[in-house]
């Protein structure tokens, strides 16, 4: 994020302020040493990263046990079925994050590196798996066809009776 906005500064001080960190913060209300990094960085060739985001944030569980992720998605492919609406692109599974934590024990996995219920629940979540139980199609429930001559399908076309009309 910093470095694009750093590289569109760069390219604007120079297209518009002849390369000048001084007349962008001027014209443009850019800070002078962001437009001066950006201009580094464009005429070297190397971008800048800070400590934060360079180091900052912890690892996904797909990405620390790589393993035991490869067998929790061929579990939950197993147990996982399209959507019948056929709108999204996600698999819809009965296995429930507590039932896929169970299974994975079972073939062996530490309880070191198996990640909690809801934390199980999230990776399934972030990966395109849904937990919620898969409905069974129901039979559509038989309407008796309306024919013409039934006296629910034609309109009435007297008045009810004990009505005047204004003739």
């Amino acid at each position: 994020m910093g470095a694009e906005r750093r590289a569109f500064q760069a390219a604007m001080a120079l297209k518009y302020c002849a390369g000048s960190p001084r007349q962008a913060e001027v014209v443009f209300g850019w800070s002078r040493r962001a437009v001066e990094l950006g201009l580094h960085e464009k005429r070297t060739g190397i971008v800048c990263l800070s400590v934060q985001s360079a180091f900052a944030g912890d690892k996904l569980w797909e990405e620390k046990h790589p393993e035991v992720a490869d067998a929790l998605w061929a579990l939950a492919q197993s147990h996982s079925q399209q959507d019948p609406t056929f709108h999204t692109t996600l698999s819809f599974t009965r296995l429930t994050a507590a039932e896929a934590l169970k299974q994975l024990r079972a073939r062996g996995f530490a309880e070191e590196v198996l990640p909690s219920a809801s934390t199980m629940a999230q990776v399934l979540n972030r990966n395109g798996y849904r937990l919620r139980p898969v409905l069974k199609a129901k039979p559509q429930k038989k309407f008796r066809k309306p024919t013409p001559s039934s006296p629910t399908s034609t309109k009435r076309t007297r008045p009810p009776k004990g009505v005047r009309s204004c003739d």
